[in-house]
């Protein structure tokens, strides 16, 4: 899977409402920095975890499921921190619940063909094995001052 600069510049640039689906109320878990960076980044980031549903995390509700987040949230994209063979029933929850969804994205390590040919059927876009903060830092900018070298050079601040 190889994806352009400028597509996925392109998806991060129109995404709003995230709802990150396994996100973890550990602090130390991938997911919960992922999660918090994009809050701080200016996405709204909806939590989604059966197991802390009703909680708060960053200031949202914690929600059990997709189907269970109001419509009026409108999510544009579904976040998977989960394992591949557990992304098919998440993609076919948020196809069918989440109206205004564009793009499924699956974290690193996460792949599922059978779940991308779907959400494309639907005309969602599909990226596997990212991290949409990883690619945010890169293409906006930020890595540059970790000591990594992003090929994008530029005078304007993210």
């Amino acid at each position: 899977m190889t994806y352009s600069d400028d597509f996925l510049r392109d998806v991060l640039k129109r995404t709003r409402v995230i709802a990150a689906v396994g996100v973890s109320m550990n602090s130390t878990r991938p997911s919960y920095f992922v999660a918090r960076y994009l809050g701080l980044k200016g996405f709204r980031v909806i939590p989604v975890n059966p197991g802390h549903a009703g909680k708060q995390l960053f200031g949202q509700t914690i929600y059990p499921d997709l189907a269970s987040i109001p419509k009026e949230a409108k999510v544009d994209m579904v976040d998977i921190f989960r394992r591949s063979e557990a992304v098919v029933p998440i993609v076919r929850e948020a196809l069918a619940e989440l109206p205004d969804l564009q793009t499924v994205w699956m974290q690193i390590g996460v792949e599922n063909e059978e779940a991308a040919a779907m959400a494309e059927a639907a005309g969602k876009t599909v990226i596997m094995n990212r991290c949409p903060k990883i690619e945010y830092q890169r293409l906006f900018g930020e890595l540059r001052m970790g000591g990594f070298n992003t090929g994008i050079i530029s005078s304007k601040l993210p």
